[in-house]
């Protein structure tokens, strides 16, 4: 009996035993690998740039916007600036986050020009009848027909032209007695430039010719056909107009901003859309010294050979020219694209060398000259730093999330919910404008955006331009009502644009795009003060020539106006679908005042 109690007590004992030896083996394994659970989890937090209140486990789609989602960063590492954003690896890939080092260079303004081939003016000829009759036959009978200089291009029929040669015959028999009046009545058929040789074969014929032919007096094309065959015409009549299509004029619209980057001489190189793959190259010859008053821009001629007659009259053409900056030798430039803006400050961020992780530092600078695709740097940035040239919304957007100081938010703070972006608006009145370059709707447009928009997407986007122009009608008429109405039509317009047709960039501009013309169109629905309803209006005419501007239009023609005197505080603008001037923002009592500034082409 007592051997079976010391045994079970034993038993026991090594069971306590190993309990005990359990627990201290896999309690501190459990605790570590639940650590690690809670790491993997933070670490694969997965939210959306535009909605950061959206937390995943796993990335994806955003089910608010479309936009893919983005690894949540991690603060890391105490030699890091407080106020830098720390991005990991995956995240800035996965943002397309690229940098460059600053350096310095001459600084070159490339200019981007946009026209029209036309036919050398100095080598057009009209072809004109020189005595009155009838057409009694047409060589020529179509508009783009070739001819040759001496080629016949008419018969004419007239009945001066029969009483004349009889004149001559008369006079011929006379001639030796009354030498003057054989000479006068030469002379006479002369001055209707019928030729000497034709003259000659009517007086030794002695046979009256009941037409005279009209002769080219240059070679061509014939651009103009004004007479069909039995038409009556009186001497001077025109009957054709003949261009000379050997050498050619390329005509330009250059703007008043960019006229003092060119002068006569410089080389310019174009390109014909109807020949691809040929550049072609010129140099300035003339620049209109009047501007033309309605789209305010002058007129810049090059001259080229036209070899082959590829060149035709009427073609679109776009030219680009490269002059240095007076002064400026050796200074800092950097591209278009690693600039934000927001109101008067520009900021770029630059990667902080302190971690193995992309590390981003805010910073402020001062722009000089503007290069068409980059800027000079007056301030603010030193050789060799190295700053974020690809995705620097993304970045931004990023320390946004964090409470980070940001472009929107310069001294930092809570984070951003939503699409709670600076709309330049009172709480009060809902419209006061914000600066045009705000937020980053005027960062990076350029034509490269344009390339990759669905075509879907540009014609949700001409809906919203139609709603706006019922809009904008209604306030030159200064009818609120309709006002209100009308920026109903632009909100369900805006809904209507499916935001998940952009990716990448175009996607992330248009979303702040998108959060101003809402918020523009629903100050104007949710107002019966016209005063207010204006205001809110030029808010929503910037936003949409930024939205334009960026992704473009199909088939429409576009007048980008303004008025001095609307606002004491700054110029305002619209959009407008006709040349005139209609001012939303005054209606009757100033309804002409007002200029165009650019016109928009689609």
């Amino acid at each position: 009996m007592k051997a079976n109690i010391k045994k079970n007590i034993k038993y026991i004992l090594l069971i306590i035993f190993g309990l005990f030896m359990g627990w201290l083996l896999f309690h501190p394994r459990e605790n570590a690998v639940q650590d690690q659970i809670r790491e993997t989890e933070i670490a694969t937090i997965w939210t959306c740039a535009m909605h950061p209140q959206i937390r995943m486990d796993e990335p994806g789609k955003c089910p608010i916007c479309g936009m893919d989602l983005i690894p949540l960063g991690q603060a890391g590492g105490a030699d890091i600036d407080p106020a830098a954003i720390m991005l990991t690896n995956e995240a800035a890939e996965l943002a397309n986050v690229q940098t460059t080092l600053v350096t310095r260079q001459k600084p070159v303004k490339r200019l981007r020009l946009y026209g029209k081939i036309q036919a050398d003016e100095r080598l057009l000829q009209s072809q004109v009848a020189h005595i009155s009759g009838r057409i009694e036959r047409l060589l020529v009978n179509f508009t783009g027909e070739t001819v040759n200089k001496g080629q016949a291009l008419a018969q004419i029929y007239s009945p001066e032209l029969v009483t004349a040669q009889q004149e001559l015959l008369e006079a011929a028999e006379i001639k030796d007695l009354q030498p003057e009046i054989y000479q006068a009545a030469r002379e006479r058929l002369s001055l209707w430039k019928i030729p000497e040789s034709q003259i000659n074969a009517i007086e030794s014929s002695g046979s009256i010719q009941s037409t005279v032919e009209v002769v080219s007096n240059t070679s061509g094309i014939v651009i103009s056909k004004n007479v069909s065959n039995g038409d009556y015409i009186g001497q001077g009549s025109i009957l054709f107009e003949i261009a000379d299509l050997s050498k050619v004029w390329v005509m330009f619209d250059a703007y008043e901003s960019d006229l003092s980057f060119l002068n006569r001489g410089d080389k310019l190189e174009f390109t014909v859309q109807a020949i691809p793959g040929k550049v072609f190259a010129g140099n300035i010859a003339f620049i209109d010294p009047v501007l033309d008053p309605v789209t305010r821009v002058a007129r810049v001629r090059v001259e080229t050979v036209n070899q082959s007659a590829r060149l035709k009259p009427e073609m679109f053409v776009t030219g680009t020219v490269e002059t240095g900056l007076t002064g400026l030798t050796n200074e800092i430039v950097i591209p278009k694209s690693a600039v934000l803006w927001t109101g008067p400050r520009s900021v770029v961020y630059v990667k902080e060398p302190v971690s193995k992780e992309p590390v981003f530092m805010m910073r402020e600078i001062d722009l000089g000259p503007e290069l068409g695709e980059g800027f000079v740097v007056s301030g603010g940035l030193k050789e060799g730093e190295e700053i974020v040239t690809s995705g620097a919304f993304s970045v931004d957007a990023a320390a946004q999330l964090e409470g980070k100081p940001s472009m929107m938010n310069p001294s930092g703070g809570v984070a951003s919910t939503g699409h709670d972006h600076d709309t330049g608006m009172t709480d009060n009145e809902g419209a006061t404008i914000a600066s045009t370059k705000s937020a980053t709707a005027a960062n990076n447009i350029n034509e490269n955006d344009q390339t990759n928009v669905p075509m879907d997407f540009i014609m949700q986007l001409n809906n919203v331009y139609e709603q706006y122009l019922n809009l904008k009608n209604s306030l030159v008429k200064s009818d609120a009502g309709a006002a209100e109405k009308a920026a109903g039509g632009v909100q369900q317009a805006l809904s209507s644009v499916d935001m998940s047709l952009l990716k990448g960039e175009s996607h992330e501009k248009w979303m702040v795009l998108l959060e101003k013309l809402n918020s523009s169109a629903k100050a104007v629905s949710s107002s019966g003060d016209i005063e207010t309803q204006r205001k809110a209006f030029a808010a929503l005419s910037e936003s949409l020539y930024n939205s334009i501007k960026m992704f473009g239009l199909v088939n429409k023609t576009l007048f980008y106006q303004f008025c001095p005197m609307a606002d004491k505080n700054k110029v305002a603008y619209w959009l407008s679908d006709i040349s005139e001037i209609r001012n939303p923002y005054f209606g009757d009592a100033m309804l002409t005042c007002g200029e165009t500034k650019e016109t928009l082409k689609f």
